[in-house]
This record gives structure tokens, C-alpha cells and sequence, in this order.
């Protein structure tokens, strides 16, 4: 410690005595993560910190500070905002009024017999047909979901995970139907099995062959669809779920580090891939804690690409993220406040660096968002990047000692993690050991203890709360003629497509599943043929098998 420092110290020890006379509110100070914050931060807590190896200049390694040169001085984030409901037609219209409004991508939800893989007439869909997003069944669905949206002008993220191959099959040919080549596509497919284990449980298939599939996609997609984002691996979910900021931090990129090696193991060169891989966060409400883990993400990835993986191509070291306002902090209770909530934390994700946005509606803790509410929600947005200037400065906050603190911390727990990770074997190994379920588990109990014993307080829920509230909130509803509907089109187009050619490209998929050619172009040709998306992931279901999670308690 040089002398200049020797002085702050003995400085901020005189300081501290006087301070420790005054008394302190009666709370916990920390991070909503439960992380320890202290009263002051000083050139003391970042004394290590070295410019050029810990931060660097922006679009440069290590990418602390962002991973274009000019971020948003020279494009905005994208916004998006996730939308889906009903049938396709009745998306379509959505889109089009979001983009009318300014929106600059789309983000499509799907309902849960899509994203479970299932056929809207299958019985396990019977009631959740359009219900919490849209119902995509065939490339019929797909056309109409995108009539009259040029797919060579407009990014379309696909929320889809354990079916991914088959829908972005099914987007590919849609673009096709609209003479849209495949090179000239660009958007995001979710493509996240292993967080669907660690967290939000849509899966399929058993994680050998969906790990197949995804390194499939990411040799396909290198060679013919070479501006598409593969994967955006989430720790949205995982937040979600009940993690702390950390942990979403930590198992994000665990799954990341386990993809590229998925890759690397298929023989394909980590640049050929590494290039197109993204995330996909959560921004919660500690304003400075979310800031730090985006700026310890970027740090981490960049390192351990280029130091562990030997990535030489510096796009393989850029870790580019889309971010989504935590929904798990949105209240049924007094749903404006969600308008505030959402605000700051899409300030945190744009102080943190992030290449495109969702906020969430203030009404979709109780539905899926009305038209108002969406509009609000992307007002936010649009407010943020036109109204307050925070745009103007590439990370306005770098040097904060606060922030790099933080930073440096999240880094260092992360750390911890990846450890632990490898000593029990990756990935694959601590999902079948529920190490990560039981980690967010405890997370989750514990944040509910502080909730209920108000050492946390949630505005208008635990505390500010009032007694007579009555909602007075317009929600969406879906007719349950939809789903009737739904079915009526499926049928038909089962009746009038040729079964022949459809049957035909089912039994070559069943064996390329069963061979360990690239499923890809075979799915291409079961989607081209009209054959649907169950029919398709029931030939997968019958050669890979279904997964079944090891119960815990």
C-alpha cells in the first residue's frame, strides 16, 4: 500500500468513529442477492484494479466496459417486447402494432403446448391453447404469424427451447416462402436446454440428444444462416426461479463454458460457432448489483474464451446479451408501481451495456399484456433513450468505486462457483446431482424469509399497503373459441397437404436421429413438407426418449 493510500486508510478510520456515533436506520444493508454492502467505498476497495488488464477501453479487451467501441452513440439497443397470445393471425396483428410504434424487434412468446412440443389438438394441450402465448403448429402457423413482416428487415427472437430446431426450421421456411435467403436472416433462437433443467423445466428430450440438436443448429447455422444468434443462453429463467444475482451469473455462464464445449467436442472449431452464441438476462431491482454482474459477465466470458478456449477470433470473446425486466419483481398488488419498477430496471440495463430490451407491462403479474400496457412499457424505452441522455456516455459509471467493487465481487463469487461446478463434474453432473436446483431452492426460501419477516420491504405487499385496494386494472382474456379454431386449422391442413411426402420425410428424419448425421436439413424438409411440429418432435421422442428428473427434497 503506497503512502497516498496509508493516509486515505487512517482517514477513513478517524471518519468511521465519528459516523459509528450517528445511528442507522434499523435494516439490513445489502444487495437484494443478500450480499453485504458497506456504508462507504474508496480507492481502498479497488486498489488492485488495473485499467487496462480489469477494464480497458470499450469494444476492447476485456470488454468490462462494453463490446462495440461507440455502444450507443452509434445504434440504440434494440427494443423488443415479447409478445404472443392466441392464434397466429391475432399475433400478427400485435406485431404490427408494436411496430407501428416504434419498435425496432420482435420477440415472439409461444404458448406451452408449443414450447412443450405437442400439437394444439394433442389432449395434453386441451385448455392451453393460446393461453400464454401464441400457438404455432405447422408452417402454416409461421406464414400467417408473419404476413407482412419482411424477415430481411425486421430481428425476430424466438423464445423456444427444447423444440427449437423445429420452429427456427419452420422461420427459415417461412422466409423462403417470402424469397427471404437464408443468409439474409438475422434474430435470436432461445435454444437453452440446460437452463430448462437447472430452472424452468421444459424439456424433452434427455440432455445427450438436446445437446446433439444444439451443436447441430450451430454447425448448420455457421455455414448457411451466418448472421443468426444460435443460442441466448439465459439466466433470466434462472433468476426467475428464485437465484440470486450471483448465481444467475455463475450458472449462465457455467452453461455457456458447457455449450462451447459441446461444440469444441462435435469437431467444430470454437470460432466457427463462438461468434453467434448471446445471453439473455434478468434486470431485477438493485440498481447496482445488476449493473456489476453485466460488467463481471462480459469480463469473465472474454477471458476465459481467449484464455481457456483458445478462441482467436475477438467476436468469440464478445459476450452480446438481450435483456428482460425481472418479472418476478412485478406485485399483483397496487400494478402501477410496476411502471417505476420496470423503469429503473431498464436504466440498469442500459448503465450495464446491453444490445436489446424488453420491459415488461405493468399487467402481466396478473395476464398476458393488454395493448395499453404494452405501450407503456415500450414508452419506457423510448423515454430512456431519447429523454434522459444516459445514452450519450459509453459506462458512465466505470470508476465508481462502488460499481467496480461490486464488480470485482461478483467476479470472485462467480469464481467460487465455476470451481465447485468442476469439482463435481460440469454441468451435466450437478443437474443430475440437483446441485443448481437446490442452490436457487435455498435462494428462494431464504428471500421469502426476509419478505415475510419485513427485513426486505416490497412497497404496497408487506409494507404501504392498502387495506381497500380494489383492482381496477383491464386485463387481457383469451376467448376460448381460439382454441376450437386452432384445432379447426390443424385438421384441415392435416386433410389437404400430401401425407405421402409428409410420411416420407418423417421416416428420413427418424433416420437421421437414429445416425448422427445434422438433423437440420431433414427437419428443413419435414417443416417444408407441412408435416407439424408434434408429429415431428414425437419421431424424436421415439428415437432419444424423454427426460425424467432425479426428485429431491
Amino acid at each position: 500500500m503506497n503512502d497516498q493510500l496509508k493516509e486515505l486508510q487512517e482517514g477513513l478510520e478517524k471518519w468511521r468513529q465519528t459516523r459509528c456515533q450517528m445511528k442507522d436506520r434499523d435494516c439490513r444493508f445489502e444487495t437484494v442477492s443478500g450480499m453485504e454492502v458497506k456504508d462507504l467505498y474508496t480507492p481502498l476497495d479497488i486498489e488492485n484494479l488495473d485499467y487496462e488488464r480489469d477494464l480497458g477501453f470499450p469494444g476492447e479487451y476485456p470488454f468490462t466496459r462494453g463490446v462495440y467501441r461507440n455502444m450507443y452513440r452509434g445504434r440504440l439497443w434494440t427494443m423488443r417486447q415479447f409478445a404472443g397470445f392466441a392464434t397466429a393471425k391475432e399475433s400478427n396483428k400485435r406485431y404490427k402494432y408494436l411496430l407501428e410504434k416504434g419498435q425496432t424487434g420482435l420477440s415472439v412468446a409461444f404458448d406451452m403446448p408449443t414450447i412443450m412440443g405437442y400439437d394444439s389438438d394433442h389432449p395434453r394441450a386441451l385448455g392451453e391453447v393460446g393461453r400464454v402465448g401464441v400457438a404455432i403448429d405447422s408452417l402454416q402457423d409461421m406464414e400467417t404469424l408473419f404476413d407482412g413482416i419482411p424477415l430481411d428487415k425486421v430481428s425476430t427472437s424466438m423464445t423456444i427451447n427444447a423444440p427449437a430446431a423445429v420452429i427456427w426450421c419452420m422461420y427459415i421456411a417461412t422466409g423462403e416462402k417470402q424469397g427471404v435467403r437464408p443468409e439474409q436472416l438475422t434474430g435470436t433462437i432461445q435454444n437453452d436446454i440446460l437452463k430448462e433443467y437447472i430452472a424452468q423445466k421444459s424439456w424433452i428430450f434427455p440432455p445427450e440428444p438436446s445437446m446433439r440438436l444444439i451443436t447441430d443448429i450451430f454447425a448448420y447455422a455457421s455455414r448457411h444462416v451466418p448472421k443468426w444468434n444460435t443460442i441466448s443462453i439465459s439466466g433470466y429463467h434462472i433468476r426467475e426461479a428464485g437465484s440470486t444475482a450471483v448465481q444467475e451469473l455463475a450458472f449462465t455462464l457455467a452453461d455457456g463454458f458447457a455449450y462451447v464445449e459441446a461444440g469444441i467436442k462435435a469437431g467444430l472449431n470454437v470460432d466457427e460457432f463462438a461468434p453467434r452464441l448471446s445471453f439473455f438476462f434478468n434486470a431485477h431491482i438493485d440498481f447496482f448489483e445488476e449493473i456489476a454482474k453485466y460488467r463481471a459477465a462480459r469480463r469473465i466470458w472474454a477471458r476465459r474464451m481467449k484464455e481457456k478456449y483458445g478462441a482467436r477470433d475477438p467476436r468469440s470473446w464478445l459476450l452480446r446479451f438481450h435483456t428482460q425486466t425481472a418479472g418476478c419483481s412485478l406485485t399483483a398488488q397496487q400494478p402501477e408501481n410496476n411502471i417505476v419498477r420496470t423503469a429503473y430496471e431498464a436504466l440498469a440495463a442500459v448503465l450495464g451495456g446491453t444490445q436489446s430490451l424488453h420491459t415488461n407491462s405493468m399487467d402481466e403479474v396478473l395476464a398476458l399484456p393488454t395493448e395499453k400496457a404494452v405501450q407503456i412499457a415500450l414508452r419506457t424505452q423510448q423515454i430512456l433513450a431519447y429523454e434522459t441522455g444516459v445514452s450519450n456516455v459509453i459506462d458512465p459509471l466505470a470508476g465508481s468505486y462502488y460499481v467496480e467493487a461490486l464488480t470485482n465481487k461478483m467476479e470472485e463469487e462467480a469464481e467460487k462457483y465455476f470451481e465447485e461446478i468442476e469439482k463435481r463434474g460440469g454441468v451435466l453432473a450437478c443437474i443430475e446431482q440437483n446441485f443448481f436446483q437446490q442452490e436457487i431452492a435455498d435462494a428462494a426460501y431464504r428471500y421469502q424469509r426476509a419478505l415475510d419477516s419485513k427485513q426486505r420491504i416490497l412497497v404496497g405487499v408487506n409494507e404501504f399497503v392498502n387495506p381497500d385496494e380494489k383492482l381496477e386494472i383491464e386485463i387481457l382474456k383469451i376467448d376460448p373459441e381460439i382454441e376450437q379454431e386452432q384445432v379447426a386449422r390443424l385438421q384441415k391442413l392435416r386433410r389437404e397437404r400430401d401425407n405421402i411426402r409428409v410420411q416420407e420425410t418423417l421416416e428420413a428424419l427418424r433416420r437421421a436421429c437414429e445416425g448422427t448425421e445434422n438433423v437440420i436439413p431433414y427437419i428443413l424438409d419435414c417443416v417444408r413438407a407441412y408435416a407439424t411440429e408434434g408429429e415431428i418432435i414425437q419421431v424424436m421422442r421415439e428415437v432419444f426418449g424423454e427426460y425424467k428428473e432425479k426428485p429431491t427434497f
